[in-house]
């Protein structure tokens, strides 16, 4: 979500998106069925984490890898990268990039999926009046290409990723069809917490209302308003420094600090001025889903007992209900979510999915699995208090583990904290595991490689092998990171340590492995091919190693207390089915080699049925051969190994 991401770059503190969306939002946080609801404002319920808990939402064969693209920059081959630079200086990719080469080098590295970030046609700064397009204002977007999450028409798609913009809907078409020829689906975002200050869609099929088009603007709030507004108060352009003005101050005859918006709508994170404030989400009004200003909930809300539900149960308590009873914005957003399946689109990521109501996603999920059972839902959310209220009521298929795994991998990369955590964070979300989206970079978070972060993108390795193998969770990359993508430009709006997602800028290291299109690393480094063949077999084996959809064994809290050279550098565990067992263990360690015994726990021992004797070990993730077997005897069983800095070993026991 780039306008959380603005925060971070500004140095806010990020506590502060969630503080502020949690005072705004203590009505919508509490759309629980009545038998768990609390009062409202007090702290949400948690279903209890149970093995007899609620029903899954889905049911995938293999483990997806989603490969994150933003869409507009990942072809482009230009390299001028000047601060706040036109799309004519620094270049910007197109929708014919993704040529049967490029999704091959993408399919390479197992992916199953690709989010091609920024698809429906948001704010921007450019002309293209010929193609009945409004210019939009540079005193209401963010960079100079403009922030994908304020989406001016949900049906059609950014014209600067077209060779043709006349055609640029049927040139995403092709897109999709050619992903799906190469073997992988289709994610796009869908953003409805909010929507860009000028939405004016014009490919909206017939019967299809723009957002605000039948407002009553007379009053603050109506349960069918999109908008919430300032009555009889004009819209204020908030005042912004002189690092974030826009254009980079440069000048321009709409950059005139004045935008004309009467009456003032409610800001994106929910600000209610009339002038937002500059941390605020002043480019986009936020969605009215039936929470009246003073908090009470206008909405339908589902049952008790649902949390234990199926999807069709949903869908089909959500036809009971009168449509007149659902506010105008759900309908929308359904009618949004239906365009895009019928256009051959395989799933959606939802951004900012906290910031509306639960029982509004249960009516939008259950209607998109309805249509399509399969479809993958993807929802960020930073409330783990909340993530089964998503799951089981909301029927998300997966969310971001980011405030949990995510920060303390970083943490341990960083040396502020140890491996200890990770044992921690897998047990937080142990019921709701294969919920659990792993990643260490996407669009918001800081490049690995970055001096922010590590500084050095194999420091991330052993934390690489970790998210990918520890649970049945899905993986998620960021396009570059395979190669060691360090995020170092200024490039205007955005700043160093994450690729800019607001302004037209080029991406070296992935700019080196694509080659001019050819996408053969003719240009890379062999540390920077080395690192994505690194990345490729471990993404590989994630859907393939049938243990990795098996069970979970702990070796970490085990072996910390024995003495035989394990420390908290160090974490390991197993992963194992009635055909396949592994062992894995990774040295968080970027400077000292580790010499240990690694232990068996008898109970483990009894669940794989092993008999006395020595058992071979195969190394999957190097082609080296370990020393030792693993040892069954009357002391116990136990593996003698030796791990360099930074080296991972996934071992499978009994395979030479």
């Amino acid at each position: 979500m780039p306008t959380h991401a603005l925060l971070k770059r500004c140095k806010q503190p990020y506590q502060l998106l969630l503080t502020s969306a949690a005072m705004l939002l203590s009505a919508q946080v509490v759309a629980l069925p009545s038998a768990l609801q609390p009062e409202v404002g007090a702290q949400h319920a948690v279903v209890p984490q149970t093995t007899a808990g609620p029903q899954p939402a889905f049911v995938r064969s293999e483990k997806p890898v989603i490969y994150q693209v933003f869409t507009r920059l990942f072809g482009n081959t230009q390299t001028a990268n000047i601060s706040w630079g036109t799309k004519a200086q620094n270049g910007v990719g197109k929708f014919s990039d993704f040529t049967p080469a490029a999704l091959d080098s993408i399919k390479s590295l197992g992916a199953s999926h690709i989010w091609y970030t920024g698809i429906p046609h948001h704010a921007l700064v450019g002309d293209y009046t010929q193609y009945g397009i409004d210019n939009d204002d540079p005193d209401v977007v963010k960079g100079r290409a403009g922030s994908p999450y304020a989406v001016k028409d949900y049906y059609n798609v950014n014209p600067d990723l077209a060779d043709d913009p006349a055609k640029r809907l049927q040139e995403f078409e092709a897109l999709i069809a050619r992903t799906h020829e190469a073997g992988m689906q289709v994610i796009i975002d869908i953003v409805p917490n909010h929507v860009a200050r000028h939405y004016k869609s014009l490919s909206a099929p017939k019967g299809v209302r723009d957002f605000g088009a039948d407002d009553n603007t007379q009053v603050s709030y109506a349960k069918h308003n999109d908008f919430c507004y300032v009555v009889d108060t004009p819209f204020k352009v908030p005042l912004l420094s002189d690092e974030i003005k826009p254009l980079g101050g440069e000048s321009h005859p709409q950059a005139d600090g004045k935008f004309n918006e009467f009456p003032a709508k409610w800001t994106g994170n929910g600000a209610r001025a009339a002038q937002p404030d500059a941390n605020d989400w002043y480019e986009t009004v936020k969605i009215n889903y039936g929470i009246t200003p003073d908090g009470r909930i206008d909405y339908p809300q589902l049952p008790s007992g649902y949390e234990t539900k199926s999807v069709a149960e949903h869908y089909a308590f959500w036809q009971q209900v009168p449509h007149s009873e659902i506010p105008g914005a759900w309908h929308k957003f359904n009618q949004i979510a239906q365009y895009w399946l019928d256009k051959g689109v395989d799933g959606f990521r939802f951004d900012m999915a906290e910031m509306v109501p639960v029982a509004f996603w249960s009516y939008l999920n259950s209607h998109i699995k309805h249509t399509n059972p399969d479809a993958l839902l993807l929802a960020e959310v930073y409330t783990p208090s909340r993530y089964r209220d998503y799951i089981h009521l909301g029927k998300m298929d997966y969310l971001y583990d980011k405030v949990g795994l995510y920060d303390s991998l970083k943490a341990i990369i960083q040396g502020k904290a140890d491996t200890r955590a990770i044992e921690r964070d897998r047990q937080s979300v142990a019921d709701i595991a294969e919920h659990m989206l792993h990643f260490l970079e996407n669009h918001d978070e800081q490049r690995i490689a970055s001096p922010e972060f590590a500084g050095d993108p194999t420091k991330a390795l052993p934390a690489m092998v970790v998210s990918t193998t520890l649970s049945q969770a899905p993986t998620l990359i960021y396009f570059g990171q395979e190669v060691g993508e360090d995020g170092s430009e200024d490039a205007g709006f955005g700043k160093p340590s994450r690729t800019s997602i607001f302004d037209y800028i080029g991406v070296p290291a992935h700019q080196r492995f694509m080659n001019m299109g050819e996408f053969d690393g003719g240009q890379s480094s062999k540390e920077e091919l080395s690192l994505r063949a690194y990345y490729a077999k471990l993404l590989n084996l994630s859907h393939s190693l049938s243990a990795l959809s098996g069970e979970y064994g702990d070796l970490h809290k085990a072996n910390l207390a024995q003495e035989k050279g394990y420390d908290t550098d160090l974490f390991a565990f197993s992963r194992f089915n009635e055909t396949q067992k592994l062992i894995i263990v990774s040295n968080f360690s970027s400077t000292e080699t580790k010499s240990l015994t690694l232990a068996l726990p008898e109970t483990l021992v009894n669940q794989w049925q092993l008999n006395p004797g020595a058992y071979p070990l195969k190394e999957m993730l190097s082609d080296k051969k370990p020393t030792t077997p693993l040892t069954l005897s009357a002391k116990g069983a136990q593996v003698t190994l030796t791990l360099a800095p930074l080296e991972s070993k996934v071992l499978v026991v009994g395979e030479k």
